[in-house]
C-alpha cells in the first residue's frame, strides 16, 4: 500500500528497504539501495534527476552526452559555429563546463548520501577528456558502455576511490575486461549486465538479430559471471547490478535470487517528474507499449531500441537506400563531431545515416514529430502517470508496488 506520508524521506526509504528483505548495494564503502539509475543522454539524466536518486540513497547517475543542451548560455556560445575545428573545439569546451556544473548540482542535491554517478559512451570522440574532467570534479563513479572501456583504469590510475563500472552483456565482455584490467592492477568496482532484448537505446549485442540471443539472458549471464569469479579468486569483489526490464520489487527480488546485487532503470527514471527532459519526452515514453518500439542500428553503428515515432518510421523506411549512397564526408555536417566513429560522416554503409546528436536533442525538448525518443521494453510501474523518483523508489521497494492502491 502506498503510503500518504512524506516521500521525500531518505530516512523512511530506507526504513522500508531494511523491511524487504532486499540486500544492499556495497559500493566503495558505502550501503547502497540496490537501485541504480541508468545514464541516459542527451540530457535526460541530468543533475535534477541524477542529485534526487542519490539523495534518496541510491546511485544516481548524469550522462556525459552533449550537456550544453540543459545551459541556454552556453548553448547560446555555440549559436552559429557550424563548421570547422575551431566550431568542434568550442562544442566540447561548453560540454565539459556543463559537465562541471551538473556534476556540482547533483552532488549538491545529494547532500553527500547515495552516490553520483557520470555515464559516459565510449564510442564518443570526447571520451577520455569526459572521463579526465569528470574525475577532475569529485564525481564518485564513472560508468562506461557503448564499446570496451580498456582504458579506464588508466585514465583513473590517481583516482582509487572512484567507482569504475563498465556495461556489458555476456559473460565473455565480462572475463575480457576483468582480464584485461587485473594487468593494471584494478578490478572493476561493480559490472552492470545489461540485457539486449530488454535495455533501451544503444544495446549491447553485434547485430539487431542477436538481440533475443539465449546468451544474455540474466538467468545464463549472472551465474556464468560468479562461477569466473570464484575459479578466478575474486568471488565477492565484483557486484553485478543487472539492467534491462526491471519494473518491480519483484523483478528486483528475482534477479538477486540468481546473484545481482542490484538493479539499473532507465525508461522509469526517465518518465519522472525530476526527470530533466521535457514533460512531453515523458509522454510520449510513457504512454509507448511494447508494440510501438523498434529496433535498427544507430549511426554509432550499434543496435539500439526507441519508440517509432513519425520520424524514425520515416527514416527507417528511407534507411536501405540513404545507406546505399553513404559516403565519406571530410568533415561533420553538424559540426559537432560527436562520434569516434560515424556512419553519416564516416560513409559506412552498414550503419545508421542521420545525426543522432540532432534527434536525441529534438526529444529533449519534447518535439514528438522529429526526436528520437530511446525506451526500454515493460509496462512502467505507473503506467501513463508522471510520478516523483521518491514514488518509484518506495514502489521498487514495496512488494507488488502499492499499485494497487494507485488505481494502477
Amino acid at each position: 500500500m502506498l503510503m500518504t506520508t512524506d516521500l521525500s524521506s531518505p530516512q523512511q526509504l530506507q526504513s522500508m528497504f531494511d523491511r524487504s528483505g532486499l540486500r544492499a548495494l556495497e559500493l566503495q564503502g558505502r550501503r547502497l539501495l540496490p537501485i541504480v539509475q541508468g545514464g541516459m543522454g542527451v540530457g535526460v539524466s541530468a543533475q535534477q534527476l541524477a542529485g534526487t536518486v542519490a539523495s534518496l540513497g541510491g546511485v544516481g547517475t548524469l550522462s556525459s552526452v552533449d550537456l550544453r543542451r540543459q545551459h541556454p548560455d552556453l548553448m547560446a556560445r555555440t549559436e552559429g559555429h557550424n563548421a570547422g575545428e575551431a566550431a568542434k573545439r568550442l562544442i566540447n569546451e561548453v560540454n565539459l563546463i556543463a559537465l562541471e556544473r551538473e556534476i556540482e548540482g547533483a552532488k549538491q542535491r545529494a547532500q553527500g548520501r547515495g552516490l553520483v554517478a557520470l555515464n559516459v559512451m565510449r564510442a564518443v570522440a570526447e571520451y577520455a577528456p569526459q572521463v579526465r574532467r569528470a574525475l577532475e570534479c569529485g564525481i564518485e563513479a564513472v560508468v562506461v558502455g557503448a564499446g570496451l572501456p580498456l582504458d579506464l583504469p588508466d585514465l583513473a590510475a590517481a583516482y582509487p576511490r572512484v567507482a569504475l563500472i563498465p556495461i556489458l552483456s555476456d559473460a565473455r565482455g565480462v572475463q575480457l575486461i576483468v582480464r584485461k584490467w587485473e594487468r593494471k592492477q584494478r578490478l572493476p568496482d561493480a559490472i552492470v549486465i545489461e540485457h539486449p532484448r530488454l535495455a533501451g537505446g544503444h544495446l549491447g549485442a553485434a547485430k539487431v538479430s542477436d538481440v533475443n540471443d539465449a546468451r544474455f539472458d540474466f538467468e545464463r549471464v549472472i551465474p556464468e559471471c560468479l562461477e569466473y569469479f570464484e575459479k578466478a579468486g575474486i568471488a565477492g569483489k565484483i557486484p553485478l547490478i543487472a539492467a534491462g526490464g526491471v519494473r518491480s520489487f519483484e523483478d528486483i527480488q528475482r534477479l538477486q535470487a540468481l546473484g545481482a546485487a542490484a538493479v539499473q532503470l532507465g525508461t522509469p527514471f526517465a518518465v519522472t517528474l525530476e526527470g530533466d527532459a521535457h514533460p512531453e519526452f515523458k509522454r510520449v515514453l510513457a504512454e509507448a507499449s511494447d508494440a510501438d518500439l523498434v529496433e535498427f542500428i544507430s549511426v554509432a553503428g550499434l543496435p539500439a531500441r526507441a519508440v517509432a515515432t513519425p520520424w524514425l518510421r520515416n527514416y527507417l523506411r528511407a534507411a536501405p537506400k540513404l545507406q546505399a549512397m553513404a559516403q565519406v564526408k571530410s568533415r561533420c555536417t553538424k559540426a559537432f563531431d560527436c562520434l569516434a566513429q560515424c556512419g553519416l560522416r564516416d560513409g559506412l554503409k552498414e550503419a545508421g545515416q542521420f545525426c543522432i546528436d540532432n534527434q536525441l536533442a529534438a526529444a529533449l525538448r519534447g518535439d514528438a514529430k522529429h526526436g528520437l525518443f530511446f525506451r526500454g521494453v515493460g509496462a512502467l510501474p505507473f503506467g501513463s502517470q508522471i510520478r516523483s523518483v521518491a514514488e518509484l523508489m518506495q514502489c521498487l521497494l514495496s512488494p507488488s508496488g502499492g499499485r494497487a492502491a494507485l488505481g494502477v
